[in-house]
């Protein structure tokens, strides 16, 4: 071999050594952000289930994803009176300072008059997992309706299953002063099981007057 070509191809040799090894440092930094962002991500989500509603729970936003649940008292009695909304142990959630000086009320999500058979299942409602910034104008005016309609057909039948997806918005989230995240809207399932589903989607803001059947979509799967 030409004595002018050896170290050539001694240097080349050298040298793809390198970059691959340079290559392996790049994957192995790669699989271990993509091990450590999808840990973080598990992290902030919870799911909890308690006897009366499952939430899958944000630690991030501060807010629940969705809860769903079954109506179980529709015509009960328990007094909600003196009873306030509490943190739950290990989660981290909104808290009173989040709805303090805004127009956002403290909605339950499963709503409490849905589980009024005895107080201790009203007092399981009024947890932080359950409990969303919900614009006054709505929580006040035709979301309370539409839960009076659940209730009513659970008085007609059995199995009224709710889920309730809380929806942000990714180009404009919105905090407040306690550092919640404001979420832009909710949507409703209603399932009659069997028989007939209803869907309805309603914007985090001031919809008073309004009627909740204008608030209906078309089912999604």
């Amino acid at each position: 071999m030409n004595c002018t070509i050896r170290p050539i191809l001694k240097l080349k040799r050298k040298l793809m050594k390198k970059i691959d090894n340079i290559d392996r440092l790049l994957i192995f930094a790669l699989v271990l952000f993509t091990l450590m962002f999808t840990t973080t991500i598990f992290a902030q989500v919870k799911t909890i289930e308690t006897d009366i509603y499952k939430v899958v729970y944000s630690e991030d936003y501060e807010q629940p994803l969705q809860v769903s649940y079954t109506v179980l008292c529709p015509d009960g009695e328990a007094s909600r009176q003196g009873l306030d909304f509490r943190k739950y142990d290990g989660v981290r959630t909104s808290d009173n300072e989040d709805y303090s000086n805004n127009p956002y009320d403290k909605g339950h999500i499963a709503p409490a008059a849905s589980f009024n058979c005895t107080r201790e299942m009203v007092r399981e409602t009024f947890s932080y997992l359950n409990c969303a910034l919900q614009h006054e104008g709505l929580n006040r005016g035709p979301w309370k309706e539409l839960e009076r309609f659940e209730r009513d057909l659970a008085k007609m039948w059995e199995n009224i299953n709710v889920v309730v997806t809380i929806h942000f918005d990714a180009t404009e989230q919105l905090y407040t002063k306690g550092g919640a995240s404001i979420p832009s809207g909710f949507t409703k399932r209603i399932e009659i099981k069997g028989i007939e589903t209803w869907e309805f989607y309603f914007p985090n803001e001031d919809v008073a007057g309004r009627d909740w059947g204008d608030f209906r979509i078309p089912l999604t799967r």
